[in-house]
């Protein structure tokens, strides 16, 4: 028989990031190597590099898409290239999306504030969500920013005052959690349901 060990836990009092949780869909940009060739389901190729867009749970193309965001990122791919290669997670979010934010376009925002927070080295057509606090865990700290929006509203859309709520990031545990103004001890679907 295999032996399993069990996994070290990170200490729960280290740092964290919080972040505005928005309220849009999940999407994805991924940049991967092509060598030259024409690669099956890239939206845009250019330099040996190939781009594909994705939701939360699958790749969508122009033809296929959610909410328009592979339209978009065909768009705009020579500039998305310059995210290099990997996957970059964020939110696709706007006019005609969820909450819509009183926004007017669609915007693409990227979960890592640690580096996409800088307006220099982020491409000029993607957003970042917004840090609301970084330093060492504390959940007094969590409640107070999650207070802070619920009163003064969204940092991702100032003037908007339905901010869905925030994402604490525990660094050395590399887990996202997330805590909704409203109805945050209903499953989202079951919440959903429940608006109906």
């Amino acid at each position: 028989m295999e032996f399993t060990a069990f996994p070290k836990m990170p200490r729960l009092s280290r740092e964290m990031v919080i972040t505005e949780k928005i309220d849009g869909t999940n999407a994805q940009v991924c940049i991967v190597e092509c060598e030259g060739h024409p690669m099956e389901g890239a939206i845009y190729e250019a330099d040996g590099l190939a781009l594909f867009a994705g939701s939360r749970t699958r790749w969508v193309t122009p033809d296929s898409d959610n909410y328009g965001f592979a339209r978009w990122c065909k768009e705009n791919g020579a500039e998305l290239l310059n995210l290099g290669v990997g996957r970059h997670f964020g939110e696709w979010w706007g006019q005609d999306i969820q909450r819509g934010y009183g926004l007017k376009e669609k915007r693409f925002s990227l979960f890592n504030v640690g580096r996409w927070a800088d307006d220099i080295i982020r491409p000029n057509c993607c957003h970042v969500v917004p840090t609301l606090f970084q330093g060492k865990f504390d959940t007094y700290t969590a409640s107070g920013c999650l207070e802070i929006l619920s009163t003064h509203g969204s940092q991702a859309a100032p003037g908007f005052m339905r901010p869905e709520g925030i994402v604490i990031f525990h660094v050395a545990g590399n887990f996202g959690f997330k805590k909704t103004i409203e109805k945050d001890d209903v499953p989202k679907t079951l919440a959903e349901k429940m608006k109906s």
